[in-house]
């Protein structure tokens, strides 16, 4: 202190200023806590049932040494009517008092400073909200005009500190004596500048992906044995880091007015051993919603090296919370809110970030580029992940995340990042049509099993045992007849995932109908009687024998169709069609074998249950030939079709 008065009389205002300065932002934090002290203590009094905190360790980050303060708020009551009874209470509004002296002691050490004449006259009118009745008595009233944040109801001892805080940054960064890396620095000594060059190396290493948005400036200040980092962040009034460094020890605490974004913030330290005290809320109606988040976490470092690490790590994830929440809004419109910061944590991760997507457009960009490939108007608020699964949709956000990053600090052209992230999502639809054409080609080969096991059950009707190889039979193409089903359930839930999506599901469904006359075909097979005539069946094996060469021809049209597109080579074309072809031949064939069966069951079958069985078995297999034909002419017609001109 006298130091600092032989300075001041010496006329060197600024060597004094710097230490008024520090001991006015110390102010500043106890003011804030007694305010929160006070706040709490008035709503344990009218809520004693619910849960309350002690407040212990806002105390010691403000520097409050009195460990008394830590049973105000639980031993706070109500009096009757606006009355309460606060221990301490007088204590509190004192101390008050003097903070807000102290902060005022900056601006009153010039006599020009008219800043100082404007907040010592706010004072002296608002010095009636600090009047406790007696030591532990004061008025609900009082409580609430001290601390209100709200300027629609008259200036408060609040407002006045926030407006003091805000001048007094502004001060703090014009009386700044030196800069290191970048960072404003006052009063700073020589074991400083290691650990600010560490926190500095970080904030640069991710700056540019801010690009043109402010925010990250830092000022650094020694206040008694701590060392103070403070930066900016972005533009939010209630959006602040500030850092002590005490010897190896590193204190991080952060307010935020989103809790997912501190929660997020958090996050991004699993890499280091950080201890974070649980998250508090705090009422503030000056802030955004009215409400504001506090989060200490503390790293003890092993040695300086380790402390610098975490420094320069802390500095580097800095930019991943400049608009956060406003990129998370825009990714959760198309994977839901979990993945969207499962999207903003990978890009922080592998130091992407979210701006650069931003300032290309947001989510515009994605839905242009839907646009682009649905060729047509896109309805906004669809789900990407409903078109192309959890996963897929994930993948290409990031690819959209990493190539707006790399793209804008190249200097690309923001026409080109587009025309990537374009191309990109015509790769995805492109690959999940291939992925129906995957579930279809699956379906047919089912259709292939149930065939073959129907041939083979017509084979066993001549032999002795026929009854045991048919239930055998049945019950495989019973299950074969099941995975079909759920085949076609897939291809319902993927319907939005390619442009053509809707063709294949109803394509599937289609197809499905030759999978359920085969079966029903082998049910029949299992209610022949025993003692059939020789040679009665054998048309129908025939029939069936024909099945099973269309169902392969089917499989081969889907094979051959993943090449069917404008351009294609020409053989891939001719197989497409050849196939196609073959099939339509197999069911005109099946038109003259069926009259065979009618003919041989009217002129062989001397048991009426023969003739039924077979007779019924014969109109599904038709039935299923008809089915065969009408999805491969569906397919042709598609493939030539909207494929051919897209």
């Amino acid at each position: 202190m006298e130091k600092s008065r032989i300075v001041e009389v010496l006329g060197e205002r600024d060597l004094v200023l710097p230490e008024l300065v520090n001991r006015a932002l110390a102010a500043n934090d106890r003011a804030k806590y007694r305010f929160t002290l006070m706040q709490a203590a008035k709503a344990h009094a009218d809520h004693p049932e619910s849960p309350s905190s002690p407040l212990r360790r806002e105390r010691m980050v403000s520097g409050v040494e009195d460990s008394s303060l830590d049973a105000v708020v639980a031993a706070s009551g109500k009096l009757g009517g606006d009355s309460y009874r606060i221990p301490q209470a007088q204590r509190i509004c004192l101390g008050l008092a003097d903070d807000l002296r102290t902060m005022l002691a900056p601006f009153q050490a010039d006599e020009h400073d008219s800043r100082a004449i404007d907040f010592a006259a706010r004072f002296e009118a608002l010095s009636g909200q600090l009047q406790a009745g007696d030591q532990d008595c004061i008025e609900g009233r009082l409580i609430d005009a001290m601390t209100s944040a709200s300027r629609r109801d008259g200036d408060s001892m609040h407002l006045l500190v926030m407006d003091l805080h805000k001048a007094l940054n502004r001060l703090q960064a014009s009386i700044a004596r030196q800069s290191v890396d970048g960072a404003q620095t006052y009063g700073i000594d020589a074991s400083d500048r290691a650990p600010v060059q560490a926190f500095m190396r970080g904030v640069k290493q991710t700056a540019p992906l801010k690009f043109d948005h402010p925010g990250l400036a830092t000022t650094a200040t020694r206040s008694g044995d701590k060392l103070v980092l403070q930066n900016d962040i972005g533009t939010t009034d209630a959006h602040v880091l500030v850092v002590h460094v005490t010897g190896n020890e590193v204190s991080v605490i952060c307010t935020d007015v989103h809790l997912p974004r501190l929660l997020f913030f958090q996050s991004l330290f699993a890499s280091f051993d950080v201890n974070w005290q649980d998250t508090l809320s705090r009422t503030d109606k000056a802030v955004e919603d009215g409400v504001y988040h506090l989060s200490i976490g503390t790293f003890k470092a092993a040695d300086p090296a380790q402390r610098d690490a975490f420094l320069t790590f802390l500095g580097s994830r800095l930019v991943f919370l400049i608009d956060w929440n406003r990129a998370r809004k825009r990714l959760r419109t198309f994977v839901g809110k979990s993945a969207a910061i499962a999207l903003l944590q990978w890009a922080a991760d592998n130091n992407f970030g979210h701006m650069a997507f931003l300032r290309a457009g947001g989510e515009r960009l994605i839905y242009d580029a839907l646009e682009f490939v649905v060729k047509g108007p896109f309805r906004f608020g669809e789900s990407l992940r409903d078109m192309l699964g959890a996963d897929p949709a994930a993948k290409y956000l990031k690819f959209v995340l990493k190539t707006c990053a790399e793209g804008l600090l190249q200097g690309r052209q923001e026409s080109l990042i587009q025309d990537e992230i374009r191309a990109e999502l015509f790769n995805y639809f492109r690959s999940a049509r291939h992925g129906l054409l995957d579930i279809a080609a699956e379906h047919a080969a089912l259709i292939v099993e149930i065939a073959g096991a129907l041939r083979e059950g017509l084979i066993r009707l001549a032999q002795a045992d026929a009854g045991e190889h048919l239930a055998r039979i049945a019950a495989r193409s019973k299950e074969w007849e099941g995975r079909a089903d759920v085949l076609v359930n897939r291809a319902r839930a993927a319907v939005k995932q390619a442009d053509s999506g809707q063709f294949f599901c109803e394509l599937v469904k289609a197809a499905d109908d030759i999978a359920d006359e085969l079966e029903e075909a082998v049910f029949h097979l299992t209610l022949v009687p025993a003692h059939m005539p020789a040679g009665l069946h054998e048309p129908l094996r025939v029939l069936a024998g024909l099945l099973v060469q269309g169902a392969q021809e089917y499989v081969k049209v889907l094979e051959t169709a993943r090449f069917v597109r404008r351009g294609a080579a020409r053989e891939d074309m001719q197989d497409f069609l050849e196939a196609i072809h073959r099939i339509m031949a197999v069911e005109h064939q099946t038109d003259n074998v069926e009259r065979g069966v009618e003919a041989a069951l009217v002129t062989g079958a001397q048991d009426f249950r023969h003739l039924y069985v077979l007779t019924e078995a014969a109109k599904n297999l038709e039935r299923a030939a008809d089915a065969l034909m009408h999805v491969a002419l569906t397919v042709r017609d598609h493939f030539l079709g909207p494929v051919m001109t897209a």
